[in-house]
């Protein structure tokens, strides 16, 4: 088992010093002048967080030119639109999260661009997960409980906080609640800290949201923890059981996951393609980055290519508005 995990860190050493090697020649014709990184968020956004970080070791690492734009408004549209609509040469890029791609096309009427068409996938190479939390005096101790009641309860007897309307809390929760034949009222608040106050006093009962709310609630003690939204347990959260772990057949493949990725105009360049994909897989290998990231509830991920990236986004697109046509929001 030893020589094994030896021979496997080896290849693994060796894998990242190859695509280490291109750079240096690749970075004397790109970027040769500075490089947009579009944030369709505000300031303190888990994507301008990562952005900023990337601009950070690449400006250190290869002395790239790189300036963080945050593009915030409807939702994250008007940061993707300035993407989609930019020449394709590889000097305005998008770093976003899932939620533009995936989940506003079926919330919303009329989006100005289309997330398959309109883009071209480039590296994802961040992930964060999203956990289940309840009232401290929520009677369920275990997920198989939690279902239990859920699936007992007349309508509107428990009510599950999110920190917006087609938020993905919202539509893990819905997701939740549909695939447990459950009636679970949803009440939306602005942003996760007002929600999380009220979970705190009982007021709302239950509550998916993102590990940098959530589990910092459950580990102060003001809501407890009963599982990550996901199919196998996360490295951030290692003690907190994932749904298939809950012995309730129905949520075995229940998973809710927020990744990051970046994302130039559709027609990008496969040099600048692979330029980044070498770039973010040097980034993202670093045990400091990682653990850097760690502390904020963010999971680096060495990327792989571009077409594992754009399946995923084509298979969250089709679950995603699956979940909002079962759940009967109106798109806006």
């Amino acid at each position: 088992m030893i020589q094994a995990f030896r021979t496997q860190r080896r290849a693994l050493l060796a894998a990242v010093a190859a695509t280490a090697l291109p750079l240096p020649a690749l970075a004397q014709a790109y970027p040769s002048r500075p490089v947009r990184l579009v944030v369709p968020f505000p300031p303190g956004n888990t994507s301008d967080i990562l952005a900023r970080l990337v601009a950070e070791e690449l400006q250190r690492r290869l002395g790239a030119t790189l300036v963080v734009e945050n593009r915030p408004g409807a939702s994250g549209a008007l940061g993707v639109q300035a993407v989609s609509g930019a020449r394709p040469d590889g000097l305005t890029l998008l770093v976003t999260t899932q939620s533009p791609l995936v989940i506003n096309p079926p919330l919303t009427r009329n989006l100005p661009y289309d997330p398959i068409r309109d883009l071209a996938p480039i590296a994802l190479f961040a992930r964060t997960g999203f956990a289940l939390v309840v009232a401290p005096d929520f009677p369920a101790r275990t997920m198989a409980e939690a279902a239990a009641l859920l699936r007992a309860a007349p309508p509107g007897l428990y009510t599950a906080a999110n920190p917006g309307l087609g938020t993905m809390s919202h539509l893990a929760m819905e997701l939740l609640a549909h695939s447990l034949g459950a009636r679970v009222e949803s009440v939306p608040y602005r942003g996760s800290s007002a929600a999380l106050l009220d979970l705190a006093a009982g007021r709302v009962q239950l509550m998916i949201d993102g590990f940098n709310s959530a589990l910092p609630q459950a580990q102060g003690g003001r809501a407890r923890l009963l599982g990550v939204v996901a199919r196998q347990r996360s490295p951030l959260a290692p003690d907190a059981p994932s749904m298939a772990e809950s012995g309730v057949a129905e949520l075995a493949g229940l998973e809710a996951m927020s990744w990051t990725g970046l994302l130039g105009p559709a027609g990008t360049a496969p040099e600048v393609v692979a330029w980044w994909n070498a770039a973010l897989r040097q980034v993202m290998g670093d045990p400091a980055v990682a653990s850097k990231l760690a502390q904020t509830y963010i999971e680096a991920v060495v990327p792989g290519g571009p077409e594992p990236f754009a399946r995923e986004i084509a298979s969250d697109l089709a679950k995603w508005t699956g979940v909002v046509r079962d759940a009967r929001i109106e798109p806006q």
